[in-house]
């Protein structure tokens, strides 16, 4: 998947904090369809805004519902 469009500077901003936090940065995570959280592949959400969330987070269907609820 591509990752949402953000400013160079936030893309630097949250890459790094993904890699302090995670050890992976949301960049290379979305590109790859993994989640930058745990790690595992992301490609089955539950609708097109978790879709949405995904790119704009890294975070897949799993996490999004231990972060937002379900």
């Amino acid at each position: 998947m591509k990752p949402s469009e953000k400013s160079d500077g936030m893309v630097q901003f949250i890459d790094h904090m993904a890699k302090t936090n995670f050890g992976r940065s949301r960049t290379s995570c979305v590109q790859n369809d993994l989640c930058v959280s745990c790690g595992e592949p992301a490609v089955s959400f539950q609708d097109e805004l978790s879709r949405k969330e995904y790119t704009i987070s890294g975070l897949c269907q799993t996490c999004q519902d231990g972060v937002f609820g379900v």
